[in-house]
């Protein structure tokens, strides 16, 4: 039975351990067999969000099939000691996997484990893990990153994402589907998904009126929304928003509509839809103009 190690650190982000440990508990509630242990270099660890969690100090024996994963942490913090470290580069040697959420991939850093690799992180601390760890090909706004076995994602929610990439690797698309749907993930995301969704992307402004438009596109994307429509639900003129939702968002609501469609094209083609299909489920009357965007986004 495969175990799965969560190395703690002081001030260790809830959701980043919780996440994943969800998803491998309920992959073993599933049948798919997995033990988790919790380990940390003293027993009591403190969290960022107040609850205070405990750990066992003595690490349980290991295989090949085994995963550590060092969850996100805020600093500044204890970092781990060199035979903590030590710990992670010898797994890693003796063929099993290491992962990381958030800031956890400066432990796998630390150890060595980024050199000549691509990993990523939280997109706010990207530039200082490419700082500190030079040797490393950090990829810049992508969800989770797997190179030879070393996996570092994204922050918070991307620890779910990357746990379930690990059962889909191991047991099948399948089975990470039911832990899924077990848990209510909306979807499951691939790696190279955008940290910061269409919707967040262009949501920052304070302009009430935009968001209330933005609101009805997002709830009907797939449809025809003339400018008039969008205008009604905001009362005012077709003039108004467009230049409303243009000072706000930078874009139009046309473009804004598009960049909703063309992010679900992606999700769909990179769960197997082919782009025919993912064309008419975002709207498109057919899939040349979905492969015409697709072309300029690349």
């Amino acid at each position: 039975m495969p175990r799965v190690v969560f190395l703690l650190i002081p001030q260790v982000h809830l959701l980043d351990l919780a996440g994943p440990a969800q998803v491998f508990s309920a992959a073993d509630d599933l049948g798919y067999g997995y033990t988790l242990s919790y380990v940390a270099e003293d027993p009591d660890v403190a969290t960022v969000q107040g609850l205070p969690v405990r750990a066992e100090v003595d690490w349980p024996e290991l295989d090949a099939d085994d995963v550590i994963i060092v969850p996100g942490w805020r600093g500044p913090t204890r970092r781990p000691t060199a035979a903590t470290l030590a710990r992670l580069r010898d797994h890693h040697a003796a063929g099993g996997t290491v992962a990381s959420v958030c800031a956890g991939a400066d432990a796998l850093g630390r150890a060595g484990l980024l050199d000549g690799r691509r990993c990523t992180t939280l997109h706010t601390v990207q530039d200082e893990l490419a700082r500190l760890y030079p040797k490393a090909i950090v990829e810049r706004d992508a969800l989770y990153v797997e190179d030879d076995r070393v996996v570092t994602s994204a922050g918070v929610s991307s620890g779910i994402d990357v746990a379930l990439h690990l059962v889909s690797g191991r047991h099948g698309p399948y089975a990470a589907g039911q832990v899924a749907r077990a848990m209510i993930v909306y979807s499951r995301r691939s790696g190279t998904a955008g940290q910061i969704s269409v919707m967040l992307r262009h949501r920052s402004h304070v302009d009430e009126t935009v968001h209330r438009i933005q609101d009805l596109i997002e709830a009907r994307f797939t449809e025809s929304l003339p400018l008039r429509l969008l205008a009604d639900a905001a009362e005012c003129s077709e003039r108004t928003v467009t230049r409303l939702f243009r000072q706000a968002t930078g874009i139009t609501p046309l473009a804004f509509q598009t960049a909703l469609r063309l992010e679900r094209a992606e999700h769909l083609i990179g769960q197997g839809a082919t782009a025919e299909v993912a064309a008419r489920e975002v709207g498109f009357q057919d899939a040349r103009m979905l492969r015409r965007l697709r072309a300029r986004a690349t």
